[in-house]
């Protein structure tokens, strides 16, 4: 296993911890292939496979907003988006993909109903609170292995790719976890009082 495989393992670890569980299967199956990775990686040559372009500008700004640009690049910067339509493409069942563009359609829906606007046509602020309203419906506070509710399989499955895709990428990985080369820092490791080598 080599040392890039395993600081992706590290970070999905970290991920899966953020999201309060488990990372579903085809997101998993599609962030440790190497040819994933290669396929949404940034080309002038890259096309979107199954995203329309309206779509994949849909993803980019929900990614963004999930992870936004501070003195690191967001998620967009990161390539969230195309990661995102490779594992539609790639890893995603048809019932699961077409869920997904469901969940989409259906945020414009929301949009429309709140704004009398798409999503994208929505100010940032509006853009924040619909989002804010639906993150608190999927993960309202109560037990983790409480039951979600059906309709808030989008937002979370939305969430888990933003997050899967950017700790992942190259710019989440070496910009925002800074893996340490050297390993976990631990300052409590104890000293026996005898018995031992004593270190100058």
């Amino acid at each position: 296993m080599n040392s890039d495989s395993i600081s992706r393992r590290k970070a999905l670890q970290q991920v899966a911890m953020l999201l309060g569980g488990a990372i579903s299967a085809p997101t998993l199956a599609g962030v440790l292939r190497a040819d994933t990775r290669r396929a949404w990686a940034p080309s002038p040559q890259w096309a979107p496979r199954t995203l329309s372009p309206a779509q994949l500008e849909l993803v980019a700004t929900v990614a963004d907003h999930i992870i936004p640009q501070t003195d690191a690049p967001g998620a967009r910067s990161a390539g969230v988006h195309r990661f995102v339509d490779t594992l539609l493409s790639d890893h995603y069942s048809t019932e699961e993909r077409d869920r997904f563009l469901a969940g989409l359609g259906d945020l414009d829906t929301r949009a429309q109903s709140a704004q009398g606007k798409t999503f994208i046509a929505c100010t940032p602020e509006q853009q924040v609170a619909l989002l804010t309203a639906m993150d608190e419906a999927a993960y309202p506070p109560v037990r983790i292995d409480a039951a979600r509710p059906p309709e808030t399989w989008f937002f979370r499955r939305m969430k888990e790719v933003t997050l899967v895709g950017y700790y992942t990428s190259e710019v989440g990985a070496s910009r925002e976890l800074r893996v340490n080369p050297m390993g976990m820092y631990r300052g409590d490791i104890p000293f026996p009082a005898s018995g031992g080598r004593e270190w100058s």
